[in-house]
């Protein structure tokens, strides 16, 4: 494996960092206010083979990465607890492949609800790296969750819809 490789498998299984320090297990206890206003996590939490604008840190999804997530039942299980934390920090939940809204749900709350913002971009990303890391009935039904809850219970751009329709495409 390369360097990158290396370290974002590292850092999935648990025993190596991100660029700043943090283990997995340090970016998943996490409280909501520093997952809304930092930008640097999401690209180790769910990897994609493009690079990202904010963080040029972040290791990049290539194939030796997705074929180690085909074949570590852990990377994918660790894959499936980072979308847990985030479905947390939406105000979803996930009972296998079934997603759906908790009770406090809100547009004030959960602002990825509202048009727009950097939060439409992370979910097109979750749901892009879920399908790449070998878990694309999670992505389905991920992308179907924020789909149909956005329009029905926010207001989200048609853009952002589009772009959560095309995610989960190679």
């Amino acid at each position: 494996m390369t360097t990158t490789s290396s370290a974002l498998i590292s850092f999935y299984t648990g025993e190596g960092f991100d660029h700043k320090g943090r283990t997995l297990e340090d970016v998943w206890s996490l409280p909501p206010f520093w997952l809304e206003h930092t930008h640097d996590y999401i690209q180790w939490l769910f990897p994609i083979p493009e690079a990202g604008r904010l963080n040029g840190f972040a290791p990049l999804l290539g194939e030796e990465e997705q074929t180690a997530f085909a074949t570590d039942e852990t990377l994918r299980t660790h894959h499936k607890h980072s979308l847990d934390m985030m479905l947390t920090f939406f105000g979803l939940v996930r009972q296998e492949l079934n997603i759906e809204s908790l009770p406090e749900l809100n547009m004030h709350e959960h602002i990825w609800l509202k048009h727009g913002g950097h939060n439409h971009l992370r979910i097109s990303r979750i749901i892009r790296s879920l399908h790449l890391c070998h878990q694309p009935e999670l992505a389905t039904a991920f992308q179907h969750a924020v789909i149909e809850i956005g329009q029905t219970r926010g207001v989200v751009s048609e853009q952002s819809l589009r772009y959560w329709r095309a995610a989960n495409q190679s």
